[in-house]
């Protein structure tokens, strides 16, 4: 048993609020084990260390994750992929949950609106409650805000669509999506992820991040296309490329007959924290050989310049 010093008892009430239930209880511990004390007016269970000092150490109980919480996590990112759309079924087996346990978690969610059951087909979707939460992020995301206007006006020069992207969680995440300025069908891309290896965000991002690189070199490179660079070396030699000439560019390797151009933007010290690019028919962003027109790869550079200049003069 270790005993507490009358200096060692004057430092843990100097610290912790007494509680009239528990501020006459022994003070006489095992060092390393749990004990009932008070910190901060709440009395709670504290591991208390004698250290060789002979100060008295306390470190609060801090609680493991929370399976349910984990569990709905899952759930709502199974259904922000592909179509969206995805029955009981195959939502538990994806997960590998009993019916049961899917089911309840879907309840909850439908519960405070951050999934949705089409009454028709009885599949689940995401909710119109995460909207909100969606746009109170990219409203904080500060690289969204001091790229919004250098996206127009790039989107408005090129004639292209453009899109802005930070890397999260292994992919590209799109954190504003401007349309092509014309009359044609298109839609909003904001929040989708965007594969790294395979489009001209992604690649601006690998680049110039080579923890990044290295690690997605060394799983599957996924073919999405005929084009698609699915061998680490060659990635390596594309990225190389990339910080030699500042930009990248890809054609047709993440949807057939789509081409895409991005530069980097960097914040002071030159860390490259995004990427901003355009992205439409292959035949009109590239020449004949195959590679992105001049003048496009210049406005895109241009644009990317602009974004640095002001994050750079807000810091």
């Amino acid at each position: 048993m270790s005993h507490v010093t009358a200096a060692q008892r004057q430092r843990f009430d100097n610290v912790d609020t007494p509680h009239p239930r528990t501020c006459d209880r022994p003070v006489t511990l095992r060092a390393g084990k749990a004990f009932q004390g008070c910190f901060q007016g709440r009395c709670r269970p504290y591991r208390f260390d004698i250290a060789d000092t002979g100060r008295l150490n306390y470190v609060s109980r801090v609680p493991g994750p929370i399976q349910s919480i984990e569990r709905a996590a899952a759930v709502l990112r199974l259904l922000a992929r592909g179509s969206g759309h995805h029955g009981l079924t195959e939502i538990a087996d994806s997960l590998g949950l009993a019916r049961g346990t899917a089911h309840g978690i879907l309840r909850t969610l439908q519960r405070v609106e951050f999934v949705e059951q089409d009454q028709a087909t009885g599949r689940y979707r995401l909710g119109a409650a995460l909207l909100h939460l969606g746009t109170s992020y990219l409203d904080a995301n500060e690289l969204r805000s001091r790229s919004i206007n250098w996206a127009d006006t790039l989107a408005a020069r090129s004639g292209q669509e453009v899109r802005i992207g930070m890397h999260h969680d292994g992919s590209v995440l799109v954190v504003h999506h401007v349309f092509r300025p014309d009359d044609s069908v298109q839609t909003l891309g904001i929040g989708a992820m965007l594969p790294l290896h395979a489009t001209a965000l992604g690649k601006v991002l690998l680049a110039y991040d080579p923890d990044l690189s290295a690690t997605v070199r060394r799983r599957e490179l996924t073919s999405l296309t005929r084009r698609t660079i699915t061998r680490p070396q060659m990635l390596e030699r594309v990225l190389t490329e990339v910080r030699g000439q500042g930009w990248a560019g890809e054609a047709e390797e993440y949807m057939p007959g789509e081409a895409s151009v991005a530069a980097p933007i960097r914040i002071p010290g030159g860390l490259v924290v995004g990427a901003i690019g355009v992205s439409g028919a292959a035949d009109r962003l590239c020449d004949s050989a195959g590679r992105p027109r001049a003048t496009l790869v210049r406005q895109v550079c241009q644009a990317a310049e602009a974004v640095t200049t002001s994050l750079v003069d807000e810091n």
